[in-house]
């Protein structure tokens, strides 16, 4: 792999469908490589299809600026689907040996969840807080280093579109493309999106870490 000499590369760990690279992106990152166990034929960039723990332990990762992981959350899901369908008992743990991982490679990392998951919350956006006033969609942020985010509570509307798991009306999957400035993903895809202008706000400020890091002597 080649990067430019003044480009930003990060890794996108668990991508999906790109939600989270393509915030990254919008924040200045100039190559993002999507890594995700399942094919993802509308990841808009770059991507591999392989393990995400054994792409940290195995790749030689020397040409990588940043990574971003967003480990599968049904196992940490507080809802009435994730509780009639057995989410917690199926789905293993992957954040906590995600994280252990990642602290072994020595470079710089955010992890992406749910509220409730077993890590520490840096950031928590939902849309109201990022510019998408018509969603609701808590998420958690825990990064390397030392964020510090001092934003206003949540002022969702009571008639905010939550995406979750599957559609169950027509026209669903497209107020959630709406809802979460996303136009290149399937239903699929939209329910377990990260919205890009999340990554777009941890992105700006995870860029501002890393120039900070390359001044230090």
């Amino acid at each position: 792999m080649t990067t430019s000499m003044r480009g930003l590369r990060l890794l996108d760990l668990y991508c999906k469908q790109g939600g989270a690279g393509y915030g990254y992106r919008l924040a200045g990152f100039t190559d993002i490589i999507g890594v995700d166990i399942e094919p993802q034929p509308r990841y808009p960039f770059a991507f591999v299809q392989a393990d995400a723990l054994e792409a940290l332990a195995t790749w030689d990762l020397s040409l990588i600026d940043a990574i971003h992981a967003s480990p599968v959350c049904k196992g940490f899901t507080r809802t009435g689907w994730s509780y009639r369908f057995g989410y917690h008992q199926r789905h293993p743990d992957l954040l906590t040996p995600t994280r252990v991982a990642l602290e072994r490679t020595g470079l710089p990392w955010v992890i992406e969840n749910v509220p409730g998951a077993p890590m520490r919350a840096d950031a928590v956006l939902c849309g109201c807080m990022v510019g998408l006033p018509e969603l609701r969609r808590t998420r958690w942020f825990e990064t390397s280093w030392q964020m510090f985010d001092l934003r206003p509570p949540c002022t969702c509307p009571p008639q905010a579109i939550s995406p979750r798991g599957h559609t169950h009306y027509k026209g669903e999957a497209e107020d959630w493309a709406r809802a979460m400035g996303i136009g290149w993903m399937d239903a699929d895809g939209l329910g377990q999106a990260i919205p890009p202008a999340y990554t777009e706000y941890i992105g700006a400020q995870f860029i501002d870490h890393l120039a900070r890091t390359r001044e230090q002597p």
